[in-house]
């Protein structure tokens, strides 16, 4: 089975302008198959090798001299010493395309080519699956509640791999080993401990203090560890859109899961019918809002910026999309029934934007595309960026 991803028109947009390609994402998105696929053409060299690390360790001009002009490094952070001898061949070649980087240790490879290849490399994102990824493959279901759980790393879908086999080797040959390459941690059942709780706050303004308490950690161990976490690309934060409307607005992040598979894992949901009322808003809401990120990065969309607004009232927007031709904000609702209270928070936003041209968008979970004088609503696998 062969799953076109949809990053690829982006690369090709920007090969020809630039001597680098950098691709990172998260551990099992699938870099590795897609750049062998897609760059059939380049060299392929794996730095998870220890011969090969090894050789580029040990003896990096003589390493990078052997290969042909065209090549890809997979898991190049593994051995930084070959950013600084690959400067200055692109700066002498001038050719276009030359290298491919690709690396699952975010924090690693942006501070290697931040150090030495500055201005040289464009930078992009594979994550797992999005909708449009699987629906053109013939694999996106009817009902979302089948992808929540299953979630979206191919390797469930390449290999018919179950839920409960998947995500407990994940968390323990994947996140843990990239966690602890970034910072030394000492208690790994605390830290698992960590993740789950995590997990709890999916969807949720992100309280470190309580987070803190609850885990039996410091506030300084919870920021360093959600760092980690970020940077392997298990988590991100959605940050607040501050714009005074005169009222106070809320200024913490929101804390939501790269994929919702791993989500319900952590929160011990392996079935449809463990989906209740408690968690169902706050897992589709990750589900929806974890979409939209896979989005950008996969169209390289870097001029759109993601926010989330709330007043201190409780006034809320769930998403908002800054674009250059505009902004549009987004409700989520898990119903399958549209209601008008559905439009409440888009509604009272757009009462107090007067300076901003604004799209209304309702995201829900049923099946009917509607076009509303108030906004358009959008069923769950017809949402775009």
């Amino acid at each position: 089975m062969i799953v076109q991803r949809k990053i690829l028109s982006a690369i090709k947009n920007l090969i020809n302008k630039y001597p680098i390609i950098a691709l990172t994402g998260p551990r099992q998105s699938g870099k590795t198959t897609f750049l062998r696929t897609a760059f059939s053409n380049y060299t392929y060299v794996n730095l998870e090798d220890p011969d090969t690390r090894n050789f580029a360790e040990t003896d990096p001009r003589s390493f990078i001299n052997q290969y042909n002009q065209y090549v890809i490094f997979d898991e190049i952070q593994r051995v930084p010493s070959l950013f600084s001898y690959i400067q200055p061949i692109v700066d002498e070649s001038h050719i276009m395309g030359q290298f491919i980087f690709s690396g699952s240790q975010n924090f690693h490879l942006m501070q290697n080519i931040t150090q030495s290849l500055a201005g040289r490399v464009a930078i992009f994102r594979l994550f797992p699956f999005d909708f449009q990824e699987l629906k053109s493959a013939g694999l996106l279901q009817e009902e979302y509640t089948t992808h929540l759980i299953k979630g979206f790393y191919p390797a469930i879908y390449d290999r018919d791999i179950q839920p409960l086999d998947f995500y407990p080797n994940y968390i323990e040959t994947y996140i843990q080993r990239d966690v602890s390459e970034l910072i030394a941690i000492h208690d790994m059942s605390l830290f698992r401990k960590f993740i789950a709780l995590c997990a709890t706050r999916a969807g949720q303004i992100l309280n470190m203090s309580n987070l803190a308490n609850e885990c039996g950690i410091s506030s300084p161990t919870v920021k360093a560890w959600l760092s980690a976490l970020e940077n392997s690309y298990v988590v991100f934060l959605l940050q607040p859109y501050y714009k005074n409307f005169s009222k106070r607005i809320t200024k913490s992040p929101k804390l939501y899961f790269c994929d919702t598979g791993l989500l319900c894992y952590l929160l011990r949901i392996n079935d449809v019918s463990q989906i209740n009322n408690q968690v169902k808003g706050a897992l589709f809401e990750n589900f929806i809002i974890s979409e939209y990120v896979k989005r950008k990065h996969h169209k390289n969309e870097k001029q759109t910026d993601l926010w989330f607004w709330r007043d201190s009232e409780g006034n809320e927007v769930d998403l908002l999309l800054q674009k250059p031709q505009g902004t549009e904000i987004v409700e989520i609702k898990s119903t399958q029934t549209i209601m008008p209270d559905l439009f409440k928070g888009l509604n009272y936003y757009s009462a107090l934007e007067k300076e901003v041209k604004l799209t209304k968008t309702l995201v829900y979970a049923g099946s009917v595309r509607q076009n509303r004088s108030v906004a358009q609503v959008l069923p769950w696998n017809e949402i775009d960026i």
